[in-house]
């Protein structure tokens, strides 16, 4: 049974997505208390998180940072903020997918069930290497030399699905099914944002250009 932690202030809400939730086999542990939420979300070990913006005395956008640290769970927003902005911001602070009130319940369902299932793959290789670069899949890092990154669950697979085609130009379609399994549940610009997002990080590895875009094709190391 999958183990889903809702961090959400409103107590009507959250005791419907808690009902919700247990009513489809989930196991929901709703968050009543927000002082130290990372540490809770430590303590429970949460498959999966659902989590509003705008918490009492914190910004949900850094407390996903904090919780990026504390725990691999994946992290869906929930919130009321709806601006393009808003998403594109929650998405690069590792954030895996971005709903927003008021939401339909089987389409919170269904994202939830393909986030759950993209981060439930069979484990792959534990270390992937290519031109040089050092892929540790279930550390979540990648090095070069001495010098290392930590990565998010995305950034860790369009970079394993690159490697593992080394020299072939990857689409962004086949990105798009290897992050998402469907279509339906993501567009062009959250994988921009997630390509974007690791070329930072490689670059600070010294490889800015490791991932080279071949335009109207796709990508390609």
């Amino acid at each position: 049974m999958h183990k889903i932690m809702i961090i959400e202030d409103d107590p009507t809400i959250r005791d419907e997505l808690a009902l919700l939730l247990d009513n489809e086999g989930y196991c929901s542990v709703a968050v009543t208390d927000f002082a130290d939420i990372a540490e809770q979300a430590a303590q429970i070990a949460p498959d999966l998180i659902l989590l509003d913006i705008g918490l009492p005395g914190q910004d949900g956008f850094i407390l996903c940072a904090g919780l990026r640290k504390a725990v691999r769970a994946p992290v869906i927003f929930v919130t009321s903020r709806d601006s393009g902005q808003d998403e594109v911001r929650g998405l690069s602070l590792g954030g895996d997918d971005y709903i927003t009130k008021p939401y339909s319940v089987p389409v919170l369902l269904a994202r939830i069930k393909a986030v759950l299932r993209r981060t439930g793959d069979t484990p792959e290789p534990d270390t992937l290497q290519a031109a040089g670069l050092i892929l540790r899949l279930t550390q979540g890092t990648a090095s070069v030399g001495g010098k290392t990154v930590d990565l998010t669950r995305n950034e860790l697979k369009i970079l394993a699905c690159l490697m593992e085609h080394q020299g072939c130009i990857v689409s962004r379609a086949d990105l798009i099914d290897a992050l998402w399994d469907s279509q339906i549940y993501i567009d062009d610009n959250t994988l921009s944002v997630n390509i974007t997002r690791l070329r930072g990080k490689l670059g600070e590895l010294g490889l800015p250009d490791y991932i080279k875009t071949r335009r109207g094709m796709g990508y390609q190391l």
